[in-house]
């Protein structure tokens, strides 16, 4: 544990559709970080170099500036980062999870929060991660990829009659929080979520649909926590229950038998290395009506809201939020 006092930028916001989130996230951080002691600076990749003067303007919903992609490489190259020991990230989705300003960080010798570069952009990489899933054998859904340059649409029904059936998942592959995603139920339903997946991603996902319950696991270096049971209001645990209070609930530890609970945070923990993770993040499961655990994703910087699942798991494992955010921080130093 360190007792010194750092100057962290906490970087937070960004362009991906979970720019809200990442706001929140930032939100719960941003006083746990200053209660600890260290000196505390706001930066939103999106807005460049040109930073708002108030703190309240980071976490307003209407933009300060306008918001680009360009503008990472601008604020991450300017004097904001002159003197900053660590960057705390805050950023979810596609340019915050994915490698991008990750390795724009590394170039400047700055270390951050959460993931290295490799394991970013895998875990991020929906297709890539699936194929290091099998590699390892971790048990995953059936599933198959489709590429809106070669998209074809009776291609794609045959694909799905063959290897994953109704009802499927069709989702963007480079995308979190459940964003593009649509459970289709019947060969009609899937041009509409087509057209949904591939507004958000060159590459769409198709994935056997597992019956069953939504179950995750939190892994913070080594030691996996508590399995967590997630019961959305809705059939599926979409954007708003994620980021609703009181459209889900939640069970931790999940009432499940200790053989399951252990053959998930076993699952967890190989899917982890198998991406190469390191410090924490969070492997999602769809566990079967008979208790057979499915990988379906790892999280290498998992919401951080007052709704988000790592700091249950974190509380249920006796684990303080402020001792969860200084364990981060020691780790990625």
């Amino acid at each position: 544990m360190t007792n010194k006092k750092l100057n962290i930028a906490l970087l937070l916001g960004g362009t991906s559709p979970e720019r809200s989130v990442s706001k929140a996230s930032a939100a719960s951080i941003y006083p746990v970080l200053k209660d600890l002691g260290h000196n505390v600076t706001l930066i939103d990749p999106a807005y460049g170099a040109n930073q708002p003067k108030d703190e309240i303007d980071f976490f307003k919903e209407d933009d300060y500036t306008e918001c680009t992609d360009r503008n990472y490489i601008e604020a991450i190259n300017s004097s904001l980062f002159d003197n900053i020991d660590l960057a705390f990230l805050a950023l979810h989705g596609k340019h915050g999870e994915d490698g991008t300003v990750q390795a724009l960080l590394e170039l400047r010798g700055i270390k951050y929060t959460g993931s290295k570069v490799l394991s970013s952009s895998i875990s991020m990489d929906k297709i890539m991660s699936k194929i290091l899933f099998g590699h390892y054998d971790i048990q995953t859904p059936k599933w198959f990829s489709i590429n809106n340059s070669s998209f074809n649409i009776q291609e794609a029904e045959t694909q799905i009659d063959e290897i994953v059936k109704y009802p499927c998942v069709i989702k963007p592959a480079d995308q979190g929080s459940t964003v593009g995603l649509s459970i289709c139920n019947e060969r009609g339903e899937i041009i509409d979520a087509f057209n949904l997946a591939f507004k958000f991603a060159d590459k769409v996902l198709v994935e056997e649909y597992i019956d069953g319950y939504e179950m995750t696991v939190a892994v913070v270096e080594t030691q996996t926590l508590p399995v967590l049971e997630i019961k959305p209001k809705h059939a599926l645990y979409d954007y708003e229950c994620k980021y609703t209070t009181g459209m889900s609930n939640y069970i931790v530890p999940a009432e499940i038998s200790e053989e399951t609970s252990l053959l998930l945070q076993e699952q967890a923990l190989l899917a982890f290395n198998a991406l190469g993770c390191t410090g924490y993040g969070r492997v999602d499961f769809r566990v079967s009506k008979e208790y057979q655990p499915y990988c379906l994703e790892v999280n290498t910087l998992p919401g951080m809201t007052s709704t988000s699942l790592v700091p249950k798991m974190a509380k249920a494992a006796g684990i303080s939020f402020e001792a969860l955010i200084e364990r981060i921080i020691d780790l990625s130093l």
